[in-house]
């Protein structure tokens, strides 16, 4: 059954050296909306902004007509529907302004663990961007501007940011109270849909 298979996904950040990457397993039922909370949570981006994700030639996020009718809506579209469409590689954008690209790969897909409560942060290396950064060439400048005290930027940057900034810290004891949490929204999901199905029947 679905419900007892699990898609572990690579998530990198493209075009930052050195690369900032996550491990995660989540549910194959899983929808793309799913998908992007858990990314969210594990890159410790705040949901602010607007996402998509590129699949194929198709596009998934929260379809506006302002922005033309091609966008598809991610609320609705389970990984295991692309997967059926041989899709094991695709995009995923957050903040249009900052543009964070993100190339989610699907590792492998095995049977859940009963014992486990997922989704659930595998590994991952490097802090991702704070939000509202400046993209690329803001997150470079933050960088070199929070590391040394020296710098014109310093005292303004950390004003900012509002505490240090470790790139190598990816944050490991938050992600893990932010999946947490989906794991204990989907767990209260899933009991009550077996309790108003156990009811029908």
């Amino acid at each position: 059954m679905n419900n007892d298979r699990i898609v572990r996904l690579h998530i990198q950040l493209d075009d930052v050296e050195p690369a900032i990457w996550r491990r995660v397993e989540v549910p194959l039922t899983s929808t793309l909306k799913a998908v992007h909370d858990v990314i969210q949570a594990a890159m410790l981006f705040e949901d602010y902004h607007l996402f998509q994700f590129e699949v194929g030639d198709r596009r998934y996020g929260y379809p506006d007509p302002d922005w033309g009718d091609d966008m598809r809506d991610a609320r609705y579209i389970r990984l295991g529907a692309i997967l059926a469409r041989g899709e094991t590689r695709f995009t995923y954008t957050y903040d249009f302004g900052d543009d964070w690209r993100h190339s989610v790969v699907v590792e492998e897909v095995v049977a859940a663990d009963p014992m486990v409560d997922y989704p659930r942060f595998v590994d991952g290396a490097r802090r991702a961007p704070p939000e509202d950064v400046g993209g690329l060439p803001g997150f470079e400048e933050f960088l070199e501007a929070i590391a040394d005290p020296k710098h014109r930027e310093h005292d303004s940057v950390m004003t900012w940011y509002g505490r240090p900034f470790d790139p190598t810290d990816i944050g490991l004891d938050v992600i893990t109270a932010r999946l947490a949490k989906l794991a204990r929204r989907r767990a209260v999901g899933k009991a009550g849909f077996e309790k108003s199905r156990n009811r029908i029947n």
